[in-house]
């Protein structure tokens, strides 16, 4: 597989000649600063894709072109964006940019507890607790009947939380689960928006009556609306499971499992409709058997994230090593080997280490940890392609 990095543009605190001299081939970026639901114009395009050449990888895939809330929840000016979308995909693919990770996950983006969580050996890893973010949803954003969601185990210690938890706790609550994990990836929320939880209340109120059957069929209209761009200019869309691989806050999710997986694909049921098969947050759902699921749709994979979790007994998760955890590396890499080996993978949420922490990374998205990560999936790789005789 082609060995991939998420970069967030010039400005990332981790820069192309750091990557260049890890091994880096190709590097997964987007605009990240075009505004939501505008164009992507082919000069910018352009521009970052000369850069990133000018240090000797290619610009792989974009991650993401963002699905505009209004898309997914089917607002007046859903066709107006659909339209700018279009225009989006045929600049790119003019710019020689073939492959696009999107998600359609209502309002979050991705979702965690806590963003430092203390390993064994010092590291630490991004985590989600159930009860953490039940307390959030009752106590701290207070979502009408939220408690309904939870059981009762979860919600005595949502009770017991009540009791302890301090203003500064709730105040890191909040920025963990709706501004550090959001604000960076052209999110809604960003990081100076002085009432993030009321923005976000706002958020959740435009998907008040949106069922799961509503949200697929708002999927299917984005996708018949855009396969014949698709077609027309060879654009690869692959969508992102959903992370937690289960309902949130009350909103729908689609991309969860082997039926959600099963129903979009055949829902439009075109070979640039695809899937980035991200074992991470599909091992995060013990539901979920992470190998079969890449034997199954391997043809309809786009583009691969290579990371595992480890899943607690009371459903509770958090980010395994590279070569632990539920997902299995090293079968998947079996499997996407042989089907395509030119597939591009990045890893993904590595671990923070050797002072990763204090460097201004992203969440989730460290240095070292990363490139730990990387040496151990290029490893599993080189012995992969030995034992399939692949050059």
């Amino acid at each position: 597989m082609e060995k991939t990095w998420r970069w967030f543009g010039k400005n990332d605190k981790i820069t192309l000649p750091m990557l260049k001299q890890i091994g880096v081939e190709g590097i997964v970026t987007a605009l990240h600063e075009v505004p939501n639901g505008e164009i992507w114009t082919r000069e910018k395009i352009k521009d970052l894709r000369e850069y990133i050449e000018s240090y000797g990888m290619r610009w792989s895939v974009v991650e993401s072109l963002p699905v505009c809330e209004s898309i997914k929840y089917a607002g007046e000016d859903r066709d107006e964006l659909i339209a700018k979308y279009k225009i989006s995909l045929k600049n790119l693919s003019l710019e020689g940019i073939h492959t696009v990770c999107y998600n359609f996950m209502p309002v979050l983006d991705w979702a965690r507890t806590d963003l430092e969580h203390e390993n064994e050996n010092g590291t630490s890893n991004l985590y989600f607790s159930h009860s953490q973010f039940a307390y959030f949803d009752c106590y701290i954003l207070k979502r009408e009947n939220a408690e309904k969601d939870y059981s009762a185990e979860i919600m005595e210690e949502v009770e017991k939380m009540k009791v302890q938890m301090t203003a500064e706790e709730n105040h890191k609550l909040v920025d963990t689960i709706i501004v550090k994990t959001q604000g960076f990836v052209n999110g809604n929320i960003k990081e100076n928006d002085e009432h993030p939880v009321e923005l976000f209340r706002q958020l959740l109120n435009l998907y008040k009556g949106v069922t799961k059957n509503q949200l697929r069929e708002n999927l299917r209209y984005f996708l018949s609306e855009i396969m014949p761009v698709c077609d027309e200019f060879d654009m690869n869309m692959c969508v992102h499971p959903d992370d937690p691989p289960f309902s949130i806050l009350g909103l729908p999710r689609i991309v969860t499992c082997d039926d959600d997986i099963n129903w979009f694909l055949n829902a439009v049921d075109n070979p640039h409709n695809g899937l980035t098969f991200c074992a991470g947050s599909l091992s995060a759902g013990a539901h979920n058997n992470v190998v079969d699921l890449a034997r199954k749709y391997a043809s309809r994979t786009w583009f691969v994230h290579m990371r595992s979790c480890k899943v607690f007994n009371n459903g509770d998760f958090t980010e395994a090593s590279h070569l632990g955890g539920r997902a299995d590396l090293i079968e998947l890499a079996r499997i996407f080997e042989k089907q395509n080996p030119k597939l591009p993978m990045r890893v993904d949420h590595g671990p923070t280490m050797l002072g990763d922490e204090n460097r201004g990374y992203n969440a989730g998205y460290s240095f070292l940890g990363r490139m730990f990560a990387m040496g151990q999936v290029q490893g599993i790789l080189a012995t992969v392609d030995r034992e399939l005789n692949i050059n």
